[in-house]
């Protein structure tokens, strides 16, 4: 375990409508206001995604099992936004993901669009150096501390 304290800074609210491709948008507004280290929640709905809703076993590195939907889902979820190595951001977003009583959980990752409206609050953390470089013993970019 690794940890650091930092404060709360600017705080932003953020609406997507019907269509939109909403980790395009989020990512835009994350360049865009330069959010270095934040986490943010969302609530709404997706009409379409590739989500990742596990590991195929628990190993490491990790094959990840694909799902993809294209029917409306009620969203409510929470991630975090750090940078990499290359100076890219890296969301990294859980949700769940409810249709018609039967909800699906899992890890966010692409082709997502917006069924009606989707709200995001973000939460920016200031005093914290953190990135989230590639972390190969794991196959997956994770949460590192410096200084």
């Amino acid at each position: 375990m690794d940890y650091r304290s930092g404060t709360c800074g600017r705080v932003f609210s953020v609406r997507f409508d019907e269509g939109d491709d909403f980790l395009a948008g989020l990512e835009e507004v994350i360049r865009r206001e330069d959010i270095r280290s934040a986490w943010f929640w969302v609530i709404g709905g997706l009409r379409q995604a590739a989500v990742v809703t596990g590991p195929k076993e628990p190993v490491m590195p990790p094959e990840p099992v694909w799902r993809e939907f294209d029917q409306a889902r009620e969203t409510l979820g929470s991630g975090s936004i750090f940078w990499d190595e290359n100076d890219d951001p890296k969301i990294h977003l859980h949700a769940a993901l409810g249709h018609h009583g039967d909800t699906l959980t899992a890890c966010v990752r692409k082709g997502t669009r917006t069924y009606l409206v989707l709200e995001v609050c973000i939460m920016e953390i200031n005093g914290i150096n953190a990135s989230r470089p590639w972390y190969p013993e794991g196959g997956f970019n994770r949460l590192t501390f410096t200084g």
